[in-house]
């Protein structure tokens, strides 16, 4: 969707919108449009939307109004975003391919503006290139939106959240295509096409250069499919030469069948979007460094496909990790843990990170903990858990601490290895933690994000339809924003 910025809008258009706060009177509208809204109980309320048609200028217009909540609120950005997104939920279908929106009478300040129009673009996202039989009336057409009366300053916090929507709407679509299109080797391709120009520096490691570094859990869990397994390693430094990066380590398990402990087939075409982790680093990279953001910052991601053949391992098989710790694979589907701790050790033994955080959609106990309404998070320090903890309340991608302790750690311990990679049926989302931590380094910040009930969604929601959210984008750049940046 474009945004554009004008004094005077085209007057051909019809579709006429306004963001009214709660309570606020509707000063400046036709009579008949004031006595609708107040019949149809149109508060103002955050995500309420009234239409109405009035005639301006001789002409028919069409006029919507959104509710955007109380002015005083403390979600107020989230509130003005899901304003946004109300709008171009109810009309990106409509027939209308443009709309004309006036923030003069709003109340905004410049950053609730620019989370308005993050609303209307983010939920405007669809992913519809393989969908050849659409109806007329299916296909969106409001592509375009002319903002009038914008507060001062709106530009500029646009700009920086335009980048923002490049990002989640890049995770989007590396999230929704299929597995035939989205393997490994192709979500470098990606990459390197998106990141192109940007000033990035990308490392991609193969499987040869995993082998000679000793990477047998990663390459283990590859060894059944056909597509080569990659390592993927995009760098941005915007911040001081000798500022030490933040990383983010992301799962790209790009196809998850469970390898020989196969899944059930109800549900597992779901399996495409395993790779949700490594999604939101590239989305998040990309996002920080369209805005040129004033931090080093690193993103690994683990690329794998799980699947089974005679070269597949086995339960219970032993691996050697990079770190050079034994796991024992009871379970073949629990492989995000085997491609993340060698990630892990790769990212802390290249880069020395000030702080390291891991996102992954690890385990469906994850989503029979939390649902879909928050991701689990996990750390070892409390300070960065309350920094990614307060980026995600102000995004509105929420997390909830997980507890870590000692007495689950025992329940990995493999009576011929180092470390087992599942533990019992209770507490699995703490044991994969506990895992992850072995080969956390000492002294090193950390936070595993397990998002596998945040990835992809099965209703819409405020700023996306059914399907891929984007979800750890903007916490990620949120977090850098408040925090490495400050």
């Amino acid at each position: 969707m474009q945004i554009h910025f004008t004094a005077t809008p085209p007057a051909d258009i019809r579709l006429h919108a306004r963001v009214v706060n709660q309570g606020a009177a509707l000063a400046g509208l036709d009579n008949a449009l004031v006595e609708g809204a107040a019949a149809a109980r149109f508060s103002g309320r955050v995500g309420q939307v009234f239409e109405g048609f009035a005639s301006v200028e001789g002409a028919v217009k069409r006029i919507a109004l959104a509710g955007a909540g109380e002015p005083g609120a403390g979600e107020r950005p989230l509130n003005c975003e899901r304003a946004g997104a109300a709008l171009t939920a109810k009309y990106l279908v409509s027939g209308e391919t443009a709309m004309v929106l006036d923030l003069s009478d709003a109340g905004l300040s410049a950053d609730d503006a620019a989370a308005v129009l993050l609303g209307l673009r983010l939920r405007g996202w669809r992913h519809d290139k393989y969908r050849t039989r659409l109806a007329a009336d299916k296909k969106p057409t409001l592509t375009t939106v002319h903002v009038t009366g914008a507060p001062e300053g709106t530009e500029a916090a646009w700009e920086r959240e335009a980048a923002i929507a490049k990002g989640v709407e890049f995770t989007r679509t590396l999230v929704t295509e299929p597995a035939n299109v989205i393997y490994p080797a192709s979500f470098v391709a990606a990459c390197e096409e998106a990141f192109a120009g940007t000033g990035v520096g990308i490392t991609v490691l193969g499987e040869e250069e995993m082998e000679k570094l000793g990477m047998g859990a990663l390459l283990g869990v590859g060894r059944g499919s056909e597509r080569e397994s990659k390592l993927l390693a995009i760098r941005w430094n915007g911040g001081a030469a000798d500022d030490k990066p933040t990383v983010f380590v992301g799962k790209g398990v790009t196809f998850d069948t469970g390898g020989i402990s196969l899944k059930p087939p109800p549900g597992m075409e779901d399996m495409k979007w395993d790779m949700g982790g490594a999604g939101a680093v590239a989305g998040a990279m990309l996002a920080l460094a369209s805005r040129k953001a004033k931090a080093n910052v690193i993103g690994v991601m683990g690329l794998v496909e799980n699947m089974p053949d005679g070269k597949a391992q086995r339960p219970g098989d032993i691996v050697t990790t990079m770190s050079g710790q034994t796991v024992e694979v009871l379970n073949t589907d629990a492989e995000g843990r085997l491609v993340l701790c060698d990630a892990l050790h790769w990212a802390q033994e290249q880069y020395e990170p000030a702080r390291i955080v891991d996102l992954a959609t690890l385990t469906g106990a994850m989503i029979i903990s939390l649902g879909n309404e928050y991701g689990g998070m996990f750390a070892n320090d409390d300070t960065l858990a309350a920094q990614l903890d307060a980026a995600g309340k102000t995004t509105g991608d929420k997390l909830w601490r997980m507890p870590l302790g000692s007495n689950y750690d025992k329940l990995i311990d493999s009576p011929v290895a180092d470390i087992k990679n599942v533990g019992p049926r209770e507490a699995g989302s703490i044991t994969a933690a506990q895992f992850l931590q072995r080969f956390v380094k000492n002294g090193t910040p950390w936070a595993h994000l397990d998002i596998a009930g945040m990835v992809w969604a099965s209703k819409p929601g405020h700023s996306w339809d059914k399907g891929a959210t984007g979800y750890g984008v903007r916490l990620l750049d949120r977090f850098v924003r408040d925090v490495v940046e400050g």
